[in-house]
């Protein structure tokens, strides 16, 4: 039985959103095949936790439990106090550090099989500026957008007249909609680009194109790249931010309400993606499409959340494809060499 190490919290905002990921897909790992124990990571302290019997609370406030050996990733067992390794790593942390590359790289260096995208592909595809200049070279269609710094000056008037109104300003890296404004007027731009900044030191302007949202997520299935049903995003808000998300104020509609050619068309560009920028595990791509059915890429997550609310399970359950399988299928592929 392989002993895999759920991990999750990180230093993010989305770290209850990891944890809830976490629980829900402990639900429907394989225990006949894997045996797993949660790592919950807080700043430089990881925690070790049993899988069974935990919640949110629980993990977040970790008491009593006992601290992974960094220098060998090794741990002692909660269950039976004898002191291991770990065979593989089912990422779960959205944000930093699981999602940029940061975590990928120390366990590359450890040598311990993980389930997402190395190290390399998860810090360009985090920072939405990098993966957005990536894509410039797959002939994607992507949004016009100014790229910003704290430590250089900027010129609201010069931002509208590039980007034009209504835009979106975004942090270059987060996730879950945190520090994203929709801005419509002028006035509003100063404020937006400071919130923006309470995330991170460097944001997007980008221009807000009209269209419908939709979102596909795509996995490497029994050796095949496989993009799951398309999924159309439907919300009275401005946009999907984090209350469209997880709290209830937005209509997921999978299979998306779509002609089976726009889907189709969705669907290759996600694979195409997903190969071109040499993406592992489990990936979601979102995008705008325009009337005329021009699809715009909007940004990839390759830590897609995993909770009872999320995209990707709503995605599995309409593709008739089985949780359990799609876990286990994730961790095999994670042995495969890179």
């Amino acid at each position: 039985m392989k002993t895999i190490a759920v991990i999750c919290g990180g230093d993010s905002s989305e770290r209850e959103v990891s944890v809830l990921s976490t629980l829900n897909t402990l639900k429907h790992i394989d225990r006949k095949s894997y045996y797993p124990v949660i790592v919950f990571l807080e700043g430089t302290d990881w925690f070790v936790l049993p899988a069974e019997g935990q919640t949110s609370e629980s993990v977040l406030k970790h008491e009593g439990a006992s601290l992974v050996d960094k220098n060998g990733f090794t741990f002692e067992d909660p269950s039976t106090g004898e002191r291991k390794g770990f065979d593989a790593a089912l990422i779960m942390i959205h944000g930093t550090p699981g999602e940029n590359g940061l975590l990928q790289g120390y366990l590359e260096m450890q040598k311990v099989p993980f389930t997402s995208c190395s190290s390399f592909v998860s810090a360009i595809t985090f920072d939405k500026h990098s993966c957005k200049r990536f894509l410039d070279f797959a002939g994607v269609k992507m949004a016009d957008d100014i790229f910003i710094s704290k430590n250089r000056p900027y010129s609201i008037r010069e931002i509208i007249r590039q980007v034009g109104l209504p835009m979106f300003v975004k942090p270059t890296v987060g996730g879950s909609s945190f520090g994203v404004t929709k801005v419509k007027t002028e006035g509003e731009l100063q404020s937006a680009i400071d919130k923006a900044f309470s995330e991170c030191g460097t944001i997007l302007a980008e221009a807000a194109v009209s269209g419908r949202e939709m979102t596909c997520g795509v996995f490497m299935f029994h050796g095949k790249i496989t993009a799951l049903p398309v999924t159309e995003i439907v919300t009275d808000r401005e946009f999907f931010d984090y209350e469209a998300k997880y709290l209830g104020e937005s209509q997921e509609i999978c299979p998306a309400r779509i002609t089976p050619a726009l889907s189709a068309k969705i669907q290759n560009l996600t694979e195409q993606i997903y190969s071109y920028m040499g993406c592992r595990g489990v990936v979601r791509m979102d995008y705008i499409v325009t009337d005329k059915e021009d699809i715009y890429f909007l940004e990839t997550n390759t830590v897609p959340g995993m909770t009872e609310m999320s995209l990707v399970p709503n995605m599995l359950r309409t593709a008739g494809i089985d949780i359990k399988d799609f876990i286990s299928s994730l961790i095999e592929e994670a042995f495969v060499p890179r």
